[in-house]
This record gives structure tokens, sequence and C-alpha cells, in this order.
């Protein structure tokens, strides 16, 4: 007789530490150090939302500048880009800096776009800092449909203030996010600030 075993579990390939490789309804995986957290709510931008995104006409980055700041939830607009807040925030605060031109890709930019995506980035986390006070920061741009960028049509950094134990299980398990200010209120405050950090 070999080293396996004689009736080896339904997910066991019957030889020696597999019972490492499954879990107790014995379905396949190998243990890793990740953790997941499980976001199914993000499943609608990854099935439809970039078929919303046609053209100029119907990019929200592009509309937004062409009304008020307020009811378009910008903060501030620079020369070649402006900041805006994230309508669907992951944390209150959350803010997205984007050029005013519709293009794509990080490499779609001029070096005078570059540099101030950068600086507003900066300033936004120094406004940020002074209105709520967050002890970390997020900041990054999600480059095409599979990189996840939610308008992949538009080149957008995401600003995300963080602060200890604001990820918790209500996303998940409730499919619900706690965001504890309106938007137009931690709007006026960015807004407020702006010049003054």
């Amino acid at each position: 007789m070999d080293e396996r075993s004689a009736e080896p579990g339904p997910a066991s390939s019957g030889y020696p530490g597999d019972a490492e490789a499954t879990d107790d309804f014995e379905l396949a995986g190998v243990p890793d150090s990740f953790q997941r957290l499980w976001t199914p709510y993000r499943m609608a931008y990854v099935k439809g939302g970039q078929g919303q995104v046609k053209d100029e006409e119907s990019c929200p980055f592009c509309r937004g500048p062409q009304r008020a700041d307020e009811d378009s939830l910008i903060v501030h607009r620079g020369e070649t880009a402006f900041v805006v807040l994230n309508l669907f925030p992951y944390n209150p605060g959350h803010l997205l800096v984007c050029p005013y031109r519709h293009v794509p890709n990080y490499t779609d930019v001029t070096a005078d776009e570059t540099a101030e995506i950068a600086a507003l980035s900066q300033h936004a986390m120094r406004a940020l800092s002074a209105t709520a006070n967050p002890t970390g920061f997020n900041l990054g741009m999600n480059q095409g449909e599979s990189g996840g960028a939610g308008i992949a049509a538009h080149l957008h950094q995401h600003v995300v203030p963080r602060w200890g134990g604001d990820g918790n299980f209500f996303p998940v398990i409730a499919q619900t996010k706690a965001v504890p200010a309106t938007l137009s209120d931690v709007r006026k405050q960015l807004a407020d600030i702006w010049d003054s950090v």
C-alpha cells in the first residue's frame, strides 16, 4: 500500500497534509497569510459601470466643472485639474483629483497636469488633516477597467482619509457604509479651509 489513505475525503487527494488544504466543509484551498475583505457591492462597478460613460458628454468628470461647485461637489478648481468629493465615498472626505481633459491614463497627462495633480493631492491631504484629523491616507489611481477604475475613461486620483478602526463589518455584512457627515457639509468645510492650509 502506498502513502495514500484508503478512503480520502471528497476534497482531499489522500496525501498527508491535505487536512491543511481544506476547511471544515472540505472545500479546497491553500491557507496563506492574506485576510480577505469581501466587497460584493463593488460588482456594480465591475459588471456594467463602465458602459455609462461613452464620451465627454456622459462623463461626470467632464460635466461637473460646467456646473456650480456646490452642485458638483467641487472643493477646488485649479488651472489644469480640480478636486471633487467622491459621490460614493469609502470614507468621509474621500476626494478625487481630476484633470479637466478627458484622458484615461496617467501616461496621457502633460507635465503641467502631472505636477498640478500631485500638488492638489498634497493640498487635499493638508485640508483633510486640518478638518478631519485622519491618522493615515490611501492615495492611488486605478487604471483601466481591469485595474478597478470605476470610471476608466477619465483619469482621477483618489485621496482617501483613514482612521484606526474605520474598516468594519457594515459594508461586508449589511451592504451599508456608515458615513457620519453629509457630502455638502464636507465639501463646504474643505472648500472653506482650502486656501488657508
